[in-house]
């Protein structure tokens, strides 16, 4: 693909972002650690240089050779990625009085350059770095500046090479994606050509040829991300793909029949497993979240494994995987971005399973599954679905598992969601579910003092996972939601609301 952007990490929480707004524009690109650059960067059209919590001025900050990309491509510099051109060529960088971090706006700005374009004085930018560009090199020319930030964007003479020290890729720069659309499309000259059907014809002529006639096994759990990725293994393959699904005992209440009936009819090769007592046998007694998401992974192995025995010549095992799970699990392709969290469907297979692994959504972000799925016809009810973690209400019971947890939380999180469905508040909702605390609360019931469970209730608005803002449903919902959980869930007496963005909690509490 000859429109591709390179987007090289330097370590920020950012950088996917960045990869989102992109996207958004119909320009496909990838993310690289700074220190695994490409040998050959023909097939780029593009560059961005991300933010990083390393200060340029460091010893150990990250230092790449752009000798085959500044000056001969499109390049453009964000946060450090900015700092990084000036202080490498000439310019001088020094640590802020002040942490410069939040809204700005825009007090001079070159409207007429192209790289401006429909972009005036106040517009709004969101600024993230304790270090400043107090100097620019010699060769580069002024193009904005803030109240505060006196070098807020700038070029260099002879070249496309750009530098800006806000971040375009945050909702709250205002014309950030009008920013990366005049680099990208009006400057760089890239075709925005990266549509969802694109996606599925070059994603099933990739899946064509690597796996040509061999059997693959897919685990399905009824969300979007498997369920996309087995349509689109299915135009592949066809009957070759064999479709599990598996109770692992932590699926909301009902879900392992009510999934199962809703893939009828939709031509696929769907078989249910019922492995509950086999996840809830290893899981007890456990509660460190990390120790509780790898149990469940190894169970999940060892089930596929056995069931892809029966399945005779089975070579590959598929898995719904997309970006944020790879994000949060092991950075940004293997960049310096801190690890969050680990995903029970990352980090390959261990040796004595033999097969293969293919992950056809591993490049797309929640939004971009749904989209694909959309342009194969998968039905709006599944693809409306709300997220749900592939370690299931494991995760969302804090403390150690016990079938009388998970039978709790699963009326719980049934009155919650089935509450929202019937007050038309389900798709508002991005995700939303109820998480089981580790404490006992007083209460009164009757005239008997109660010790009982107290429970969490989660909703959240988001597009892709990677940032969320908290929900605000209705007093009157909320407070019949919590009445009717008290009133029919034995062993409940509390319930509170979870009012916490991400960053900077995530939205699964474990």
């Amino acid at each position: 693909m000859q429109n591709n952007v390179l987007i090289l990490d330097f370590g920020s929480q950012y950088t996917q972002l960045i990869a989102r707004r992109v996207r958004e524009l119909n320009i496909f690109c990838e993310i690289k650690p700074f220190n695994k650059l490409p040998e050959d960067v023909s097939n780029y059209k593009a560059v961005i240089l991300s933010g990083s919590p390393f200060s340029v001025r460091a010893k150990d900050a990250p230092h790449p050779d752009l000798s085959k990309i500044k000056g001969k491509k499109p390049l453009l510099g964000v946060c450090y990625g900015a700092q990084y051109l000036a202080h490498f060529n000439g310019g001088s960088v020094e640590k802020s009085n002040t942490r410069e971090y939040g809204r700005a706006n825009l007090s001079h700005v070159i409207s007429d350059h192209p790289f401006f374009k429909h972009i005036t004085i106040g517009s709004q930018v969101w600024m993230s770095h304790a270090d400043t560009i107090k100097k620019l090199p010699e060769q580069a020319t002024l193009l904005a500046s803030t109240h505060d930030v006196a070098n807020a964007a700038f070029k260099f003479e002879g070249e496309e090479t750009y530098g800006i020290q806000f971040h375009p890729e945050v909702y709250h720069t205002t014309d950030g994606k009008q920013l990366l659309e005049n680099f990208l499309v009006n400057i760089a000259g890239v075709a925005q050509t990266w549509t969802p059907d694109a996606f599925v014809e070059s994603t099933v002529a990739e899946l064509k040829a690597k796996i040509g006639t061999d059997k693959v096994i897919l685990g399905l759990s009824g969300g979007v991300d498997s369920t996309v990725a087995a349509v689109l293994l299915h135009k592949a393959i066809g009957k070759n793909l064999h479709c599990i699904f598996v109770n692992n005992g932590l699926l909301r209440k009902n879900e392992f029949e009510n999934v199962l009936k809703q893939y009828e009819g939709m031509g696929l090769n769907v078989k249910g497993v019922d492995a509950s007592a086999r996840f809830l046998d290893a899981l007890e007694g456990e509660s460190d979240p990390e120790t509780k998401r790898k149990t469940i992974g190894r169970v999940f192995i060892e089930v596929f494994d056995d069931e892809s025995h029966l399945v005779a010549d089975a070579k590959w095992l598929a898995q719904g995987t997309i970006y944020p799970d790879v994000i949060e699990s092991v950075s940004a392709t293997g960049g310096p971005s801190a690890t969050i969290k680990s995903h029970h469907n990352v980090g390959g297979l261990p040796d004595f399973m033999k097969l293969k692994v293919v992950e056809p959504l591993k490049m797309l972000f929640k939004d971009e599954v749904r989209r694909v799925g959309a342009s194969m016809n998968v039905g709006s009810e599944r693809l409306g679905r709300h997220p749900f973690p592939g370690p299931g209400l494991a995760i969302r019971i804090l403390g150690d598992i016990t079938r009388e947890k998970v039978a709790i939380l699963q009326e719980v999180d049934h009155i919650f969601i089935q509450g929202l469905r019937d007050w038309g508040l389900y798709d508002k909702v991005w995700q939303a579910g109820a998480m089981l605390l580790p404490v006992n609360s007083v209460g009164v019931m009757g005239d008997e003092r109660t010790y009982e469970k107290c429970v969490a209730l989660r909703a959240v608005e988001s597009t892709d996972g990677m940032t969320a803002d908290w929900v605000n449903l209705p007093y009157e919902f909320l407070q019949k939601t919590s009445n009717d959980i008290i009133n029919k869930v034995p062993g409940v007496n509390r319930v509170v609301y979870d009012i916490s963005s991400k960053p900077p909690a995530t939205i699964e509490w474990e």
